[in-house]
């Protein structure tokens, strides 16, 4: 029989560039001088309110996270510098 050599093993790869985790993409939008609403963070993430929430207060512990009132009255997070 005849060693057949795949075409995989002669073509470049390029390496497919890793997905940012949903944690890393919750601190970018945190670290936005505006901050973010839960509304911001639930559609980046697609999660649900209460994971939004625990995500957050596990931050904490981490982190200074500061509380604040948008002009328009939504409620937004960010870290602390």
């Amino acid at each position: 029989m005849e060693d057949i050599q795949h075409s995989a093993e002669s073509a470049p790869v390029t390496p497919i560039p890793a997905r940012p985790s949903k944690a890393a993409i919750v601190t970018k939008l945190l670290s936005r001088n505006r901050g973010a609403t839960l509304a911001e963070i639930m559609e980046a993430t697609h999660w649900q309110p209460h994971s939004v929430r625990s995500f957050l207060s596990g931050l904490r512990k981490k982190h200074d996270l500061l509380k604040e009132t948008r002009r328009t009255g939504e409620t937004s997070y960010r870290l602390a510098n």
